[in-house]
């Protein structure tokens, strides 16, 4: 027992001694390894008689669990003091600003929408939102959209499961929707402005089943075709930052609106690039047109006192021309490298007077 007391003081005093946990470790192997003393010890039990094996037995593992603790509250010490110093190192002052390569950029989709909403403001419009999903009637119907439109189709258009009366909502295919949500809740005059999500059945290096858009609406008993262009003339000039940038109106074809025109804007492709401004070719920009009466109609607005127009283009393809970004897909891959290069700092808040 005398022996028993003396190794356990002995390997207590060099478990506190330890000057690191290298060294620890090699006293826990000395001590309780395969080949260690207690180990050995306990080996050696086997070969007393039963009523000394049993004295023994008591005393040796009484003499292991005081060493076992012994080296586990040291290594519990060494672990602590590591960690503070590791802390110490790694301190963080949340004081100071963040490194310039770990800030956060704007996406040209969100910076683009600030831009067009900052122009379209100053003219006096005011902003509108609607919800992502419509219903057949806002979406179609109340727009002049027949049923037999091709854009109705399973091919272009994601539609809901149907009801139990039949009807089905419908992922809006453009934001005009929320022109008839504000005609029918709001009497004229309006003027407002539009940008939100839509969604269609497309998919390319121009398309995206899911995409952004912003309309115009202006309905008053006075506004004509002259003040439509005069609106889309200095928003162009505005957003590309153009002053002298030619533009032309042709006819078309919308639902919606009657007449209806598609408006170009100046650029030149040679070299094999494009640049918006002076040249010999044009660009389609955008489509609009006088509200068609039927809208005003279906809406609950008296088309013989009240007449308006309405406009609409798409953000994606806006910022492609403006940011020169070749590949609409690449706005929704999420890649960190992309937006470094495309984004906008948080602070470049686009107004007309700061500049876009």
């Amino acid at each position: 027992m005398d022996d028993l007391d003396r190794l356990q003081d002995e390997l207590l005093a060099r478990i506190d001694g330890a000057a690191d946990p290298a060294a620890l470790e090699a006293l826990r192997i000395a001590a309780l390894g395969r080949g260690g003393r207690i180990t050995a010890m306990m080996k050696d039990i086997g070969s007393l008689d039963a009523a000394q094996r049993r004295a023994a037995g008591q005393a040796l593992n009484a003499v292991k669990n005081a060493v076992a603790d012994a080296l586990a509250a040291r290594k519990s010490a060494f672990d602590a003091a590591a960690l503070d110093a590791a802390l110490v190192i790694d301190t963080i002052d949340v004081t100071l600003p963040p490194r310039p390569e770990s800030a956060g950029r704007i996406h040209p989709i969100s910076q683009t929408i600030d831009e067009m909403l900052a122009i379209f403001c100053e003219m006096g419009f005011t902003v509108a939102e609607g919800p992502d999903i419509e219903t057949d009637f806002n979406n179609f119907t109340a727009l002049n959209i027949p049923p037999e439109h091709p854009a109705r189709q399973e091919h272009d258009t994601f539609y809901l499961p149907s009801k139990p009366d039949g009807s089905r909502l419908v992922l809006r295919t453009h934001t005009s929707p929320v022109q008839i949500r504000t005609m029918q809740e709001t009497a004229p005059p309006i003027r407002i402005v539009v940008p939100g999500r839509t969604f269609r059945a497309d998919s390319d290096a121009t398309h995206s089943p899911m995409f952004h858009q912003i309309e115009g609406l202006v309905v008053d008993e006075t506004t004509h075709m002259g003040h439509l262009k005069g609106c889309l003339v200095e928003f162009c000039r505005a957003f590309f930052g153009i002053d002298d940038l030619p533009s032309r109106f042709r006819p078309s074809y919308f639902p919606f609106t009657e007449p209806s025109a598609e408006m170009d804007i100046g650029c030149s492709r040679a070299g094999g690039g494009l640049v918006i401004g002076k040249g010999a070719e044009w660009l389609e920009i955008l489509g609009c047109g006088m509200v068609n009466p039927r809208v005003l109609e279906n809406c609950g607005i008296d088309s013989t006192r009240y007449q308006g127009f309405a406009f609409g283009l798409g953000i994606e393809r806006a910022a492609m021309l403006k940011y020169g970004i070749p590949d609409l897909r690449t706005f929704y891959e999420s890649d960190l490298r992309w937006l470094r290069h495309y984004g906008f700092a948080a602070l470049d808040v686009p107004t007309l007077a700061a500049g876009l």
